[in-house]
């Protein structure tokens, strides 16, 4: 029976210290590090009684009841007050998962309204551009079979052929916004330096852009989002900063594609924005979409800073 009883606080001793290790381990792992630091605490005790039982069923010290006792309540108490504390621990991580769902549906929606913004967009730009180009040819060629002689048919002929150019025209104009065909033929750092090159014209801001890419090719995922990225954040500095110059820097690094961007408009408080009209749903959840990530700050009267890292080391081309 001694053996026995040996045995079984020996293992338990082995338990402890194992537990002992793992909550070791956690306590770097988590916020609420008091909790695994009093579990350690009375483990540790708990591991000095067992230790204490052995030797004294060993016969080589002689223990008294009211020692273990007054350990063995303090072990009680360190472990109970850290259940206590890990409580507290999973109230917090189950506030964290529910932000996380609210963020995601978040992101979600922004999504879905970017998509309806999108084709809204695109159907809108066909109903007003190509719709009236493709009646006026309809019409025209209706006409020629009417015409009564050559120079009329020629006259509505020459007609049509305008109306059919245009509308190609049109055609061209909506694919390039869908998706610019300087962005397809030469890359990223040229399409955005040409969308710079048209902002710097029209508007009264200095904006300067700084790039270590030369001929590198991403992904088409990755070019387009990027790119409407920097195109959303520029428009909105444009709209809403009232800023006098624009700072941006693409760079790649290591697999890593990095986007450093700042104006020196009004900036805004951090604790009050959610949207503010800006887009800030929109370019986030463009961004989750490559499985990248975005930050943002701003202080009023300081302008504002963004940072865009998405990992691109699998998807160049």
């Amino acid at each position: 029976m001694r053996y026995l009883l040996e045995a079984v606080l020996i293992v338990s001793l082995i338990a402890q210290v194992v537990a002992i290790v793992f909550a070791f381990r956690l306590v770097r792992k988590t916020k609420y590090n008091i909790t695994w630091v009093l579990l350690i605490l009375g483990s540790i005790i708990i591991s000095v009684v067992i230790f204490m039982q052995l030797r004294f069923f060993s016969g080589k010290v002689d223990v008294s009841p009211q020692v273990l006792v007054g350990i063995s309540a303090f072990s009680t108490i360190c472990i109970s007050v850290g259940v206590m504390f890990a409580h507290r621990m999973f109230k917090y991580i189950d506030r964290l998962n529910r932000q996380r769902a609210l963020m995601n549906r978040r992101l979600l929606t922004a999504v879905l309204r970017a998509e309806e913004r999108s084709k809204s967009l695109f159907a809108k730009e066909l109903h007003d551009g190509m719709g009236p180009l493709l009646s006026s040819a309809k019409m025209s060629l209706t006409a020629l079979g009417a015409a009564r002689d050559d120079v009329q048919r020629d006259q509505i002929v020459a007609n049509t052929t305008h109306v059919i150019e245009e509308a190609i025209r049109s055609l061209r104009e909506i694919s390039n916004n869908m998706q610019p065909q300087v962005l397809r033929d030469f890359g990223l750092a040229r399409g955005v330096q040409n969308f710079i090159d048209k902002g710097v014209a029209i508007h009264d801001v200095k904006m300067r852009f700084t790039t270590n890419l030369r001929n590198e090719r991403f992904d088409a995922d990755v070019e387009i989002v990027v790119y409407r990225v920097i195109c959303e954040l520029i428009n909105n500095s444009l709209k809403h900063s009232k800023c006098s110059s624009i700072n941006m820097l693409l760079r790649l690094d290591d697999g890593e594609l990095l986007l450093e961007y700042a104006d020196n408009g009004q900036g805004f408080d951090m604790r009050e924005v959610t949207d503010c009209g800006m887009g800030l749903s929109n370019i986030a959840s463009r961004v989750n979409s490559l499985n990248g990530t975005f930050e943002i700050t701003g202080v009023k009267g300081m302008g504002m800073r963004a940072t865009v890292k998405v990992d691109v080391g699998g998807v160049m081309r």
